[in-house]
């Protein structure tokens, strides 16, 4: 599970030239999509529900490298969560602490969830916290694969990302999310199966390391 500096979602708005002494008209997006009705269909989904249960893969491009896993997300509002990766990588958050865990290096990590500089971290917003005028500016959009497709950019330069693309179902579902980080690394998630309001134990979010693994608490 990559590391990388601090929440999500946005993209590059081409710029058109003005003739000199002429405003520069405001971009339009393309026909058939509708940006904001778009938009307000994700907060209102993800603003509603209390638990979520989803499929993902992850795709990380560094320098060149592309990694990739895959396992299970579960989130519980607000801020709990749980990355159940198929490499036995766990992440999870219980709204107060992030906890890493490293089965491979039979290491595990205890950080503040303010202080996380994981770009999981952030995804949490998906319960309870979506609002894009708060985050983003500027967007760019197309129909793709059904859905519509989405570039945002940050109202803010101390996000980790310069741009985030996001794929929104007809249903208002999130299925792919790309973000573009500040270092040109690039991150994407897509999600499949994704389950509203399921029965989710308190237990899936709260980590003991197993037997003979160190535990590095950042808190202190």
């Amino acid at each position: 599970m990559a590391k990388i500096g601090i929440g999500f979602c946005t993209a590059v708005l081409t710029l058109i030239s003005a003739i000199p002494g002429e405003a520069v008209p405001a971009p339009v997006p393309p026909p058939n999509v509708d940006l904001q009705r778009t938009l307000k269909g994700v907060e209102d989904r993800y603003n509603k529900i209390q638990t979520l249960q989803v499929k993902f893969t992850e795709t990380l491009t560094s320098r060149g490298r592309t990694k990739t896993d895959s396992g299970t997300l579960y989130l519980h509002k607000k801020g709990k969560m749980r990355w159940e990766y198929a490499s036995g990588i766990l992440f999870i958050s219980d709204a107060k602490f992030i906890y890493s865990y490293y089965p491979d290096e039979h290491r595990a990590e205890k950080m503040s969830m303010k202080e996380s500089d994981d770009m999981k971290a952030p995804l949490a917003f998906l319960l309870g916290d979506v609002n894009f005028d708060r985050d983003f500016g500027e967007y760019h959009t197309k129909p793709q694969d059904g859905g519509v497709l989405i570039t945002a950019l940050p109202k803010s330069d101390k996000f980790p990302y310069t741009e985030v693309t996001f794929l929104v179902a007809p249903d208002s579902t999130m299925r792919r999310l790309e973000v573009k980080l500040q270092n040109n690394d690039l991150m994407v998630f897509t999600f499949e199966g994704e389950k509203k309001n399921p029965l989710l134990s308190d237990a899936l979010f709260q980590f003991t390391p197993p037997k003979g693994v160190e535990m590095d608490d950042l808190t202190k």
